[in-house]
């Protein structure tokens, strides 16, 4: 597992990752942005999310790469099967990591791979095979599983990572209202870290684990909400 060791406002030692930290937040909220022409005509726009902290500041941004037609065909096409890469940036706007999603010929073999700025593989979210659960790991930069999480089909909106036999962060799907939910595919969770011990490096693979269970479980709602909370 990285550990963050922070000098001033981002780490910076050599083979550790750049990383702003985090480790202050006991939860975050993840809110995805929807433009117009998407929610009036069922336009599939890149994906686009800010993080804000407990007192509603910003704490960073995530956005799906891939403008111009091409990317609309893919999205309208293969949804959270295609290959797409996501940037987290600082709210100053500058990129703190890239989380990449390969195509997958099976459903249930797809992961999001995260790397620093300068390219050091900070780990993944995995999804794994079940028909009656929702499962998938949150690996390390040497492919270690870190967390797992088994959601039930009668919990779809509860997703409880687990380590060390201890639920270490829980991310939850919150009711946007019924407009959004009904007329958007915004949704809104809350990811609170239970552990205050986590390091940073595993709080943003929780934030990329988060916008991996936005687009695996909640992308092809057909007109329901997607906000993320991730607690602060």
């Amino acid at each position: 597992m990285v550990v963050a060791i922070v000098k001033g406002p981002m780490m910076n030692q050599p083979g550790s990752a750049l990383l702003p930290p985090l480790n202050h937040h006991n939860e975050l909220i993840v809110s995805q942005k929807i433009e117009l022409a998407e929610m009036l005509l069922d336009y599939e726009s890149r994906n686009k999310y800010t993080v804000y902290g407990a007192n509603r500041a910003p704490v960073a941004y995530a956005a799906e790469q891939g403008k111009g037609f091409l990317g609309v065909l893919m999205r309208l096409l293969l949804k959270h099967w295609r290959t797409f890469e996501i940037h987290l940036f600082t709210p100053d706007r500058q990129i703190v990591a890239k989380a990449t999603h390969p195509f997958r010929f099976l459903p249930f073999n797809e992961c999001l791979l995260v790397h620093d700025t300068r390219g050091v593989y900070l780990g993944a979210v995995q999804r794994r095979f079940s028909f009656f659960s929702k499962v998938f790991d949150v690996l390390g930069p040497s492919n270690e599983v870190l967390l797992s999480v088994k959601s039930p089909l009668w919990k779809p909106w509860t997703f409880e990572f687990m380590g060390q036999g201890q639920r270490q962060a829980i991310i939850e799907k919150k009711w946007s209202g019924m407009l959004k939910e009904m007329f958007s595919d915004a949704d809104t969770f809350r990811l609170g870290f239970d552990n205050p011990h986590l390091p940073d490096s595993s709080r943003w693979l929780l934030i990329a684990a988060a916008i991996f269970v936005d687009l695996q479980y909640f992308e092809n709602n057909s007109g329901a909400s997607a906000s993320i909370s991730l607690g602060d």
